[in-house]
């Protein structure tokens, strides 16, 4: 991800400046250094009642055609737990309601630098699922049977799931 070069503040060029105990982008005008904060996102591990594990086929990049976890960034406003299921709405077309938090990682992302991901765990849902908002599919896979899945930190929240919670 390319480095910012003005403020987003005033429109300034920043420069770098060694600030709070590491070098960091600075605003001389401002006076101010630019935090840069990892974009808050969630993903939830679901299975029904035969223990398979819902996923779907992204339609769009990173990572196109590869399976994951429903998921997405929360939004201004949003708890993580509603945007959690808000992103379950638009990609299976599923209600659902969580269990329980199965953790929080930090990832590096190609297109967004660095994500701080929230998994949670739904068993309790309603629907079929169909494929919505950023994908092209969603299915069920069975433990033993799982594609490879897209990212890290959807991959470590399925093997929390499976070695904790089944």
């Amino acid at each position: 991800m390319p480095e910012k070069t003005n403020c987003h503040f005033c429109g300034s060029l920043l420069t770098k400046k060694f600030y709070d105990g590491r070098d960091r982008l600075f605003c001389e005008k401002c006076n101010e250094p630019i935090y840069e904060n990892p974009l808050p996102a969630t993903c939830i591990v679901l299975v029904d009642d035969n223990e398979r594990l819902l996923l779907v086929k992204r339609s769009v990049e990173p990572k196109i055609g590869h399976w994951c976890l429903p998921g997405g960034f929360i939004e201004i406003g949003e708890s993580p737990e509603k945007g959690a299921l808000r992103e379950l709405q638009e990609e299976t077309g599923l209600s659902g309601r969580i269990e329980t938090l199965l953790g929080v990682t930090a990832t590096t992302s190609s297109h967004y630098s660095s994500i701080l991901m929230v998994g949670y765990l739904v068993k309790k849902y309603a629907g079929t699922p169909v494929a919505g908002d950023d994908a092209m599919d969603a299915a069920f896979f069975e433990h033993d049977k799982l594609p490879e899945i897209a990212f890290d930190s959807h991959r470590s929240f399925a093997r929390i799931y499976y070695a904790a919670y089944r």
